[in-house]
């Protein structure tokens, strides 16, 4: 299985299981991680959620050649269901992140109530690289996390950055030595679970409530574009160059 989920003590576990493609997350992945999420709401079992990926890698991101195969057209589809099932989730949600997360390995992460990351993670956001917009409403969360100036470096630029810089901006609370982190971040949903469940919610919902409407708009907006930005030259190119492993030229481009 790509994704595995397991229910223990009080925590589902969402884990990205598809090392020998870095994790890359197929539609199929979305929608089996959908169908986890929508269970968890209703379980009573279930206190908190936990997102891992591997020592190695937490996830690549979309997989391009899937998602060229199985483009998103609406948001009925598996990946747009999995960014609202994370941003309307009302139990709250940890995620240990170790190696690299890349594209949607980063944003799903402005989601979750708890982030810990490995000393050797890396964080990157290569929308404007492929020719595309943010996702997630990152274009949204993130200045308001990181300060303007820093959410467009990272935004616009795409480039890679670190765990303690990751730390600095305020996306993850924590770094921890890589052989740690698994066993802080079970402990931290633990602490969750052991706490009173409605109390947890209700406490989540006054801190998010305000800006869920905000929220589900430019989320709306990031998929309009995306999808129109998804049938564009540029992204043709972006596309092209990475599946011919070459740098992309968007010089005859305006």
């Amino acid at each position: 299985m790509d994704i595995l989920t397991s229910k223990e003590n009080g925590i589902l576990t969402i884990e990205f299981n598809r090392l020998e493609k870095k994790n890359a997350i197929t539609a199929a992945m979305y929608q089996t991680m959908v169908d986890a999420l929508k269970d968890a709401e209703t379980d009573s079992a279930v206190r908190a959620i936990l997102f891992l990926g591997k020592p190695q890698i937490f996830s690549a991101g979309n997989d391009l050649d899937d998602f060229m195969k199985n483009r998103p057209t609406g948001t009925d589809s598996p990946v747009f269901q999995f960014l609202w099932q994370i941003s309307h989730a009302s139990k709250p949600m940890v995620a240990a992140v170790a190696g690299a997360a890349v594209g949607i390995g980063t944003t799903l992460l402005m989601h979750c109530d708890l982030v810990y990351a490995a000393d050797n993670a890396r964080f990157s956001m290569p929308f404007t690289q492929l020719g595309l917009c943010p996702e997630a409403a990152s274009s949204l969360i993130l200045p308001q996390i990181a300060g303007y100036q820093r959410a467009a470096e990272k935004l616009l630029l795409g480039e890679a950055f670190t765990a303690e810089e990751a730390a600095s901006m305020g996306l993850v609370n924590k770094v921890l030595p890589a052989e740690e982190l698994l066993a802080f971040a079970q402990a931290q949903a633990a602490k969750l679970v052991a706490l009173p469940a409605a109390s947890i919610r209700i406490t989540k919902r006054l801190m998010k409530g305000g800006q869920t409407a905000e929220v589900e708009a430019r989320m709306a907006q990031e998929i309009e574009h995306f999808g129109a930005m998804l049938k564009a030259p540029e992204a043709a190119e972006a596309f092209t160059a990475f599946f011919e492993r070459r740098k992309p030229d968007f010089s005859k481009f305006c």
